[in-house]
């Protein structure tokens, strides 16, 4: 029997080797993501969306999925959108887009699960926005709409009709100067939440009993396929959990790698993963945003929608005979730290984020302020829009996260 000692080296190892494995991956795709933001402006998508329509919704869901996927930049994001005219459901797109069609998660939920996760996360996010759609078309929030448009008030900025073109900016010192920055902000808006989720699933694996999700998610465990009620009762239990984390979208994929492992369902684990928009800092971000009445709106929207989506996607997946299957392997048992492809990946995507902090601490030619005033709007509102609790829990779990992680590997000598 492991002594506390061994399980809490065990728990450190294992968050760091989940954050080794994925490195490459976030790094990849915030560069991708930084290049397109800035190729790519705000400013560009808000004079070419539309206040409503198919092509609006469309639109709003290209520039979520070439946008970042940091919850709370979506949040800003899309509130700036709304904010220029957009209507409700295109806004609503493009958080959804932004936080589930983004390729740098993709890239991650195929590290630590299947490619079946994969799909399910992009057909997912399509399908969240098509019941976003039909949810708001039903209920016909007008009411709620006026309210919101008179909380966020009107942005009668005019600026930025002489955005540079892409060329220039990707031939431009100033333009990588604007690249690295917004890779850097990329960064210092998620490290945290993956800092934290990443030592939670580390924690969890090391110390929680599979007989603790039994019970917490019914049905769950691999001797039986278990039935629609408890397929559902995992489905409702995922986001309801989530609700009280303070983990965003790429920070809970070990965590939803974990329930994988104990025996969840598809189901259960795909709404678990949807769950990022629900949780209790986006609510108050929101209610800060548009008024506590339309936050609880989208609130009831998003809930809804994740569980039908999820519900649908496990049984039309169980249809087609394509729902993942266990391979055996737990994820706790992976060599995180081998010699391969991911080590190699590592070190190239090691040293591009190295560069890319040069070209962010190099002047571009421009006063920074100015320069990021666009690109580091979705950093502003993350600090000064968010709920000062939710910083300074957030700031508290970080410090214990870190003296966790350090005291764990330091702990090996002793056992």
């Amino acid at each position: 029997m492991a002594t506390l000692w061994q399980q809490w080296h065990q728990a450190a190892v294992t968050s760091s080797g989940f954050f080794w494995s994925a490195l490459w991956a976030f790094a990849l795709g915030y560069l991708i993501s930084s290049l397109i933001q800035v190729l790519v402006t705000e400013r560009r998508m808000q004079r070419t969306m539309g206040s409503t329509g198919a092509r609006s919704v469309a639109l709003g869901t290209l520039f979520g999925f070439v946008s970042s996927s940091c919850s709370f930049a979506a949040l800003s994001t899309t509130r700036a959108l709304f904010q220029k005219g957009a209507g409700l459901v295109p806004s609503l797109a493009f958080m959804l887009a932004s936080t589930n069609l983004v390729i740098e998660l993709g890239i991650v939920i195929a590290i630590f699960l299947s490619w079946q996760f994969v799909v399910g996360e992009y057909l997912g996010g399509i399908l969240l926005i098509l019941f976003a759609w039909l949810f708001v078309r039903l209920t016909r929030p007008r009411l709620l709409i006026q309210e919101a448009r008179q909380q966020v008030g009107e942005d009668s900025d005019e600026s930025g009709d002489g955005d540079s073109s892409w060329r220039d900016k990707i031939h431009s010192r100033e333009g990588w100067h604007q690249i690295g920055q917004t890779y850097v902000m990329e960064w210092q808006m998620v490290w945290k939440d993956v800092l934290i989720g990443f030592t939670v699933a580390g924690i969890i694996a090391a110390f929680v009993p599979n007989g603790f999700f039994e019970a917490l998610f019914i049905g769950s465990g691999r001797e039986r396929d278990p039935g629609f009620l408890a397929v559902l009762a995992q489905t409702v239990v995922g986001p309801v959990a989530a609700f009280f984390t303070f983990i965003g979208s790429m920070g809970n994929i070990p965590l939803a790698a974990l329930l994988y492992d104990r025996g969840v369902s598809f189901a259960g684990v795909m709404a678990f993963i949807f769950s990022d928009m629900v949780v209790l800092p986006v609510l108050r971000i929101n209610a800060a945003y548009y008024g506590w009445k339309m936050a609880l709106y989208i609130l009831a929207l998003l809930l809804s929608g994740l569980v039908c989506v999820s519900l649908v996607l496990h049984y039309g997946f169980a249809a087609l005979e394509l729902l993942p299957r266990a391979t055996g392997e737990a994820i706790t048992e992976r060599d995180f730290f081998r010699v391969d492809y991911g080590l190699v990946l590592n070190l190239v995507f090691l040293a591009v984020s190295a560069l890319l902090v040069v070209f962010a601490r190099r002047s571009g030619g421009k006063d920074d302020d100015g320069q990021c005033e666009q690109h580091g709007e979705h950093a502003h509102h993350h600090h000064d829009d968010g709920a000062p609790l939710s910083d300074k829990v957030m700031n508290g779990l970080v410090i214990v996260a870190l003296v966790w992680l350090i005291g764990g590997l330091a702990v090996a000598p002793w056992f």
